[in-house]
C-alpha cells in the first residue's frame, strides 16, 4: 500500500491509440515497440501488456533489461531485441533460452557469437554506421559481416539497421545516411533492415514509403509525445503518462516574503501558494525555473521556488478553490512534457525515463 498519494497514471489506451496512429502512418513496415528504460519510464510490464497485440517485436537497451521484461510480462514470448548487443558469452546463451535477438555493432561481438556454443541460432541485426559515430561496423565491412554471418551455425537470420543522428530537425546529415543505408540496402538485396525512429517516421526529409521489410523502431511516439521539431502532430497523440501530486499544504504570503531554499523566488504581491508533495528525487527536475507549468483544477498553477528533494510550491492565488488534497499535474493530459523539459533545460525523454522508482505506475 502507497500512503503517499503521488503517483504516475499510466493510460493504457493512449499506448494503444498512439500504436493505431503510428500504424496509419508507416504504410507496409513491422512495429518494434521500443521499452528499454522501464519502458520510457511507464513500467515495462504494463506497457508490454497494452502493446502486445499492436507490436512485431520488443525492443530493450540491454539483457538485464530483457529479462526484467520477461519476469515482469511472462505471458509473452514475443522476440526482444537487444540494442546494445551481447557483451558476454553468458548473454548469447540467454539469448538462446529466452527468444532474444541480438545487435552486433562491432566485430568483438561478431568474433564471440563465432566461438559461441549455443542450443539454437539467433536472429541478429547488423548495425552499420552510416554517420552517428556512436555503435555500428563501417559501411565497407557489410559484406565481409554478412559472409561470417552467414558462415557460423549461430545465426538464423540477419537484420540490416542504422541509426539516425538528426531525425527530429533537417539536417544535412539526414540526406547523407539515407543515402548510404539505400546503397548498403542495394548492394545487399534481400534483408530485412531497420532506419526508421519515431522522428523519422514524421521527417519529409527521409519519410519515404516504407515497405513490409522494414522495421520501424517506436519510441516516443509510441508514448504519446512528438519527438518532431519538423511536424506538429501533437494533437492527433495522447500522453500515456501522467504525473500527479497531492497538495499537502496551502500558505498566504505577504508582498515580500519569501519561499523555499535560497529564497530563490519573492512575492511581489500578497500571494497564496500550495506546497505539492513531488520533488527531484521523484524524478521532477531540479532545474525548473520559476513560472514552470503545472495543472490544478483545470487552471495552470506556475512553480515558484526552488525544487525541493521531496516537494515544490506553486502559486494558486488565481486558484481560490484549491484545497489540501487536490491533485496537481506535473506533465500530463494538461501540461505537455515538452514544456516542462524546455523549462528545465533538457527534453522530454530525460523526464519520462527520469521518473524515479519512489513514485508508484497505476494503470488507468
Amino acid at each position: 500500500m502507497n500512503y503517499r498519494a503521488t503517483r504516475a497514471e499510466i493510460s493504457t489506451k493512449a499506448l494503444q491509440h498512439n500504436l493505431d496512429w503510428i500504424r496509419q502512418h508507416i504504410d507496409a513496415g513491422r512495429l518494434l515497440g521500443i521499452v528499454k528504460a522501464d519502458g520510457y519510464g511507464h513500467g515495462v510490464g504494463l506497457v508490454c501488456e497494452a502493446i502486445d497485440t499492436r507490436v512485431d517485436a520488443f525492443g530493450v537497451g540491454f539483457t538485464d533489461e530483457a529479462l526484467a521484461l520477461r519476469d515482469a510480462y511472462p505471458q509473452s514470448d514475443k522476440t526482444v531485441l537487444i540494442l546494445e548487443g551481447c557483451q558476454t558469452d553468458n548473454e548469447l546463451a540467454l539469448c538462446a533460452q529466452h527468444n532474444f535477438s541480438t545487435v552486433v555493432h562491432s566485430l568483438h561481438q561478431l568474433e564471440r557469437l563465432e566461438r559461441a556454443r549455443l542450443p539454437r541460432p539467433l536472429e541478429v541485426w547488423l548495425k552499420i554506421d552510416t554517420g552517428m559515430h556512436r555503435l555500428g561496423i563501417e559501411l565497407s565491412d557489410t559484406g565481409r559481416f554478412i559472409t561470417r554471418l552467414k558462415a557460423t551455425g549461430n545465426v538464423a537470420k540477419v537484420v540490416l539497421m542504422s541509426h539516425l543522428a538528426n531525425a527530429d530537425t533537417g539536417m544535412p546529415l539526414n540526406h547523407y545516411q539515407r543515402q548510404q543505408f539505400e546503397k548498403i540496402k542495394q548492394q545487399h538485396p534481400g534483408f530485412e533492415v531497420s532506419l526508421h525512429n519515431s522522428a523519422a517516421t514524421l521527417n519529409p526529409q527521409l519519410r519515404g514509403q516504407i515497405g513490409a521489410d522494414e522495421w520501424v523502431r517506436a519510441g516516443l511516439l509510441m508514448y504519446g509525445v512528438n519527438p518532431s521539431t519538423l511536424t506538429d502532430i501533437q494533437p492527433a497523440l495522447l500522453p500515456a503518462m501522467s504525473l500527479k501530486a497531492p497538495v499537502i499544504a496551502i500558505h498566504d504570503l505577504k508582498k515580500g516574503d519569501s519561499v523555499g531554499y535560497g529564497s530563490a523566488w519573492i512575492a511581489q504581491q500578497d500571494t497564496r501558494i500550495a506546497t505539492v508533495a513531488i520533488g527531484y528525487a521523484d524524478g521532477y527536475p531540479r532545474q525548473c525555473v520559476n513560472g514552470t507549468p503545472t495543472a490544478l483544477r483545470g487552471e495552470i498553477a506556475p512553480l515558484v521556488g526552488r525544487v525541493s528533494m521531496d516537494m515544490i510550491t506553486i502559486d494558486i492565488t488565481h486558484i481560490p478553490s484549491a484545497t489540501i488534497g487536490d491533485d496537481v499535474e506535473l506533465w500530463g493530459q494538461q501540461v505537455d512534457v515538452r514544456e516542462v523539459a524546455d523549462c528545465a533545460n533538457t527534453i522530454s525523454w530525460h523526464l519520462l525515463t527520469g521518473t524515479s522508482v519512489r513514485v508508484p505506475r497505476l494503470s488507468v
